[in-house]
């Protein structure tokens, strides 16, 4: 898919809650093998999706200097809301102090529903219905204890504020490639607390198979190759599938080094490849491409390029993700359980 009219990225905003818990010590909890990332988020008693996107979007906006009054759409992608009937955007919409003549709407699509929200906003943005709109992909990730989700299900999120390229971007939308296929690798019934998953069959049928058939259909429609990128971000459940995939795509491991932030953040599921975007933005220069490979389970996954342009001297984030993973602070199980509302009160 191509834009009729020109489209980019305006701003950017991610938020990182300031707890993290190490992986070694959920392995020897649970006496077993540690998986390989060192540790993971967690929010605070009194943080949730809501409040992690709204410190994403009021980032974007801030470090941006977006005029709010053109903002006519906010879409939050998350698999983790507070509420199962209640939108989060409109709590959105009155904290930033947006107009209230705006879309609004909650996206699911595991963890795709950021990218998900991304595209909408572009072909909304493209189409001329709006000036400028916000999509955020954002999660407070739940594992059940013991379970080999508990390693990597972390919390955060990133937000994208997106406009026409005549109004200046930071990052400029080349193309986008979708694909999707009825895959039930992961999913959560209403009213369950964790989601399941069916193990090695997340890997190759679920997230392989799906990354790598919207990338390679993107490169075969647009006549991409990896050489024609300086990075390359793709959706971070763990460590071992983005370096793969990544691998077996024909990128290297300079390409990705930037946004893989899960080592150290864990999988923020719908801010996962959003988050790691931010932090390549975060070190791109002007006439750098990007490639964005989000997944989500059940299954599907967008494939996007942009290029970056001179703007992003000047509308960096502040402050960067690396800074805010620099500045977090260790916790223990106990703190960790309480806060994710492990210990029914």
């Amino acid at each position: 898919m191509k834009p009729g009219n020109d489209v980019g990225i305006y701003g950017y905003g991610a938020y990182i809650p300031r707890y993290f818990i190490e992986n070694k010590i959920i392995s020897s909890l649970w006496k077993r093998d540690a998986q390989p990332i060192q540790s993971k988020s967690f929010p605070n008693y009194d943080e949730d999706t809501i409040t992690i996107s709204y410190e994403a979007a009021l980032r974007a906006i801030e470090s941006s200097k977006a005029p709010i009054e053109k903002i006519g759409a906010i879409f939050i992608g998350s698999e983790s809301k507070p509420y199962a009937v209640k939108p989060s955007g409109t709590v959105l919409v009155d904290a930033l102090g947006l107009p209230r003549s705006i879309l609004s709407a909650d996206y699911e699509f595991a963890c795709k529903a950021g990218t998900e929200a991304m595209q909408t906003v572009f072909g909304l943005v493209s189409s001329g219905m709006i000036e400028m709109g916000i999509a955020i992909g954002a999660d407070t990730a739940q594992g059940r204890p013991g379970d080999e989700l508990e390693y990597t299900a972390a919390a955060g999120g990133a937000a994208y504020i997106i406009s026409r390229v005549d109004m200046g971007v930071l990052a400029r939308l080349e193309a986008s490639y979708s694909y999707v296929s009825d895959t039930p690798d992961f999913w959560r019934r209403s009213g369950e607390d964790y989601p399941r998953h069916l193990y090695r069959f997340t890997g190759e049928p679920a997230y392989f198979h799906h990354i790598m058939s919207s990338v390679k259909g993107l490169f075969e429609k647009y006549g991409y190759q990896p050489s024609d990128f300086a990075y390359a971000v793709f959706h971070q459940p763990n460590y071992k599938f983005p370096t793969r995939v990544a691998a077996k795509l024909g990128f290297t491991r300079e390409q990705i080094k930037p946004g893989l932030v899960v080592p150290l953040v864990g999988n923020t599921y719908s801010g996962s490849s959003l988050l790691g975007l931010a932090a390549t933005l975060d070190v791109a220069k002007p006439g750098d491409k990007i490639l964005l490979a989000s997944f989500g389970s059940g299954a599907g996954s967008d494939a996007m390029v942009f290029e970056v342009t001179e703007l992003i001297e000047e509308r960096r984030m502040v402050p960067p993700v690396s800074k805010m993973i620099s500045r977090m602070s260790p916790g223990d199980y106990s703190t960790y359980a309480l806060y994710r509302d492990m210990l029914k009160r």
